[in-house]
């Protein structure tokens, strides 16, 4: 394995943990953000979810982008937008330029989702074993730090722009420094016209990545249920404290490093459409505790299990995505990421109104079923050409010719 691929690496990796941090101080600081701006409450959600509708403009546009120039360089460029429009969100006066700055910042959060994840899953593949799942760690670890810098914020009762200036001046040079050695790595061989199947027309490519893009769908769901209801359950339906509602989400951010850790090991022991299974049992039987916990305790279990379980449905998407499409992989990883957005669109809405008119118990039980869904669709992640899994890796044959911008 060569220096060159080893800092190629590191460097992404360090870009999946900047994009977590930034995204954590965003989203846990917005009853702050809502306050700053005198922002009511009916406005509030169509300022959310506008992020997330661009993101996916963001997303789609970067497919069309990288036919002309280097992925690594259209995530050199948006991670640092990104971080700036943080610095707006947080020194902005009117919502005019909250709206700019949340526009903004949806777009290059879907170009550099997609980009980070088109070269992941080109490492990946030049690497010849699983490596996807540490990337998403490294964002994990990151958005744990994000969110303990939130806290101290909040804590502290500092203005939002402070709170996000140390950060951004931190981690706006060490992205562009990190940059010089992104890699797009290709393993030698490869048609450019992909698998059988793939054709030529984007409508034959969007039938066989469907069931892709419904697993990423599901999982992103079952995500945005914890995020945005955990507190809220363990609280007004387990009973317990206020303090101890803040802990769920923790528990499964910690979980979900955990199992994206050691994620990678499990790819190569026992190959991804096990892990992908496991993951989607484990996750279903999260809900299942959470929905019939009779305690607050119990709960958190149901979290920690749904942590230990989704973590690793979203970062082998991506990598069977690449290992579907393995000549045109950027272009499925962007129509993909897509469905990322549409997951975290749906997932808050859906439990909020079946919470609301039938009971919120039950509505855990619509992701767990979502979620085992995911074993209809397992054998979409079986290896290809290219196996990651089950002690059969294949030669490394690696272009690494292009740098992220030429370097």
């Amino acid at each position: 394995m060569t220096d060159v691929l080893r800092r190629g690496r590191a460097s992404l990796a360090f870009a999946f943990f900047a994009q977590g941090v930034a995204f954590a101080l965003l989203v846990t600081r917005i009853p702050a953000i809502q306050d700053r701006y005198g922002m009511s409450d009916a406005v509030l959600p169509v300022f959310l979810a506008a992020v997330p509708i661009l993101a996916g403009v963001g997303s789609v546009a970067t497919e069309r982008l990288v036919r002309r120039i280097p992925a690594g360089r259209v995530l050199r460029w948006s991670q640092p937008v990104a971080l700036l429009t943080l610095l707006g969100v947080g020194a902005g006066d009117s919502l005019a330029e909250l709206a700019v700055a949340l526009g903004v910042f949806g777009v290059a959060v879907g170009a550099l989702d997609a980009s980070m994840n088109m070269l992941g899953v080109s490492l990946q593949r030049a690497y010849g074993r699983s490596i996807m799942l540490g990337f998403h760690a490294a964002y994990s670890l990151g958005g744990i730090l994000g969110a303990s810098l939130a806290w101290v914020g909040a804590h502290w009762d500092l203005a939002l722009w402070v709170s996000y200036l140390p950060v951004v001046a931190v981690l706006l040079p060490a992205v562009l420094v990190g940059s010089r050695w992104y890699v797009e790595g290709g393993a030698a061989g490869e048609s450019a016209a992909g698998p059988v199947g793939q054709g030529q027309g984007g409508q034959v490519v969007f039938r066989a990545l469907l069931p892709l893009c419904l697993v990423m769908t599901f999982a992103y769901i079952g995500d945005s249920t914890v995020s945005n209801w955990s507190a809220k359950y363990l609280q007004d339906v387990l009973g317990g404290s206020e303090q101890l509602s803040t802990v769920p989400y923790n528990v499964y951010m910690v979980t979900t490093l955990v199992g994206r850790a050691v994620g990678d090991l499990g790819v190569r022991r026992f190959g991804a459409v096990a892990v992908v299974r496991g993951g989607a049992v484990v996750a279903a039987g999260g809900f299942a505790v959470v929905a019939a916990a009779p305690g607050a305790w119990t709960g958190m279990l149901g979290f920690t299990l749904l942590g230990l379980g989704l973590c690793v449905l979203v970062p082998q998407t991506f990598a069977a995505a690449g290992r579907m499409f393995p000549g045109d992989s950027d272009a499925a990883v962007a129509r993909l990421n897509v469905f990322n957005y549409v997951g975290f669109l749906v997932g808050s809405p859906l439990v909020g109104a079946l919470g609301d008119a039938w009971s919120y118990r039950g509505a855990m039980l619509v992701p767990m079923v979502l979620v085992l869904v995911t074993l209809v669709y397992a054998r979409s992640f079986a290896a290809r050409p290219d196996r990651y899994g089950g002690g059969h890796e294949r030669a490394r044959a690696v272009d690494v010719g292009r740098g992220g911008d030429g370097v």
